[in-house]
């Protein structure tokens, strides 16, 4: 029974923390922020490419439609940077920010499995990344014999990129929760906008004597 006390109290204790709840959804919001900024910025200054990598069906992802995917995928994530930084409209623009990354996983990494980063030892390693052990230590052989290895790997260590579904889907995550838990409490322009409206909504519905 004292165990059982220990930790019914140490749940109350953490029914606390509930206070502080809106911390949650604004350290999504704003890790996703950069994210999505970034990537937007990026098909916007190479526009151009972008909508041949969408179109080819050659060496690109061959979809219908590249010109107008490209501007939407762009501006969703341009435009859901913004709203994500002010808490604005936030499960509104999770929709269409979940539906890019669900375009980019299952177009653009679903053939590479699952790891972003190659890792033979991961759970969901598949044979591309079990290949890529060799080609990686093999690379580090000849970088330690014909060059400065110490001085390439002082900013970290070397990798081989397997692009696959890991960031894409994290993200995807991250957006679903914001959809159902909103953009938080008292940092968001959403939790403003809705305290406002129910106060105004209140105000209409007490009577008036004459």
């Amino acid at each position: 029974m004292p165990l059982f006390q220990f930790f019914t109290r140490l749940h109350l204790q953490f029914d606390k923390t509930r206070a502080l709840d809106f911390l949650a959804p604004l350290a999504l919001r704003f890790y996703l922020v950069p994210v999505f900024w970034m990537a937007g910025v990026n098909k916007l200054e190479g526009f151009d490419n972008v909508v041949q990598w969408f179109g080819n069906e050659d060496w690109g992802l061959a979809l219908p439609f590249p010109y107008l995917l490209a501007l939407l995928a762009t501006w969703t994530e341009i435009l859901g940077a913004v709203l994500l930084l002010l808490g604005f409209a936030v499960r509104y623009i999770s929709i269409p920010l979940m539906i890019t990354m669900l375009v980019a996983a299952f177009s653009a990494h679903w053939q590479n499995g699952w790891q972003a980063i190659a890792d033979p030892s991961g759970l969901f390693a598949n044979q591309q990344v079990l290949d890529s052990a060799d080609k990686l230590a093999r690379a580090k052989t000849i970088l330690q014999e014909h060059g400065h290895y110490e001085w390439l790997t002082s900013s970290g260590n070397f990798v081989i990129l397997n692009n696959g579904i890991e960031f894409s889907i994290t993200y995807f995550v991250m957006l679903l929760v914001l959809f159902f838990a909103g953009a938080g409490r008292f940092i968001s322009m959403d939790y403003w906008f809705a305290r406002n409206t129910r106060r105004l909504q209140s105000a209409s519905k007490i009577p008036t004597h004459q």
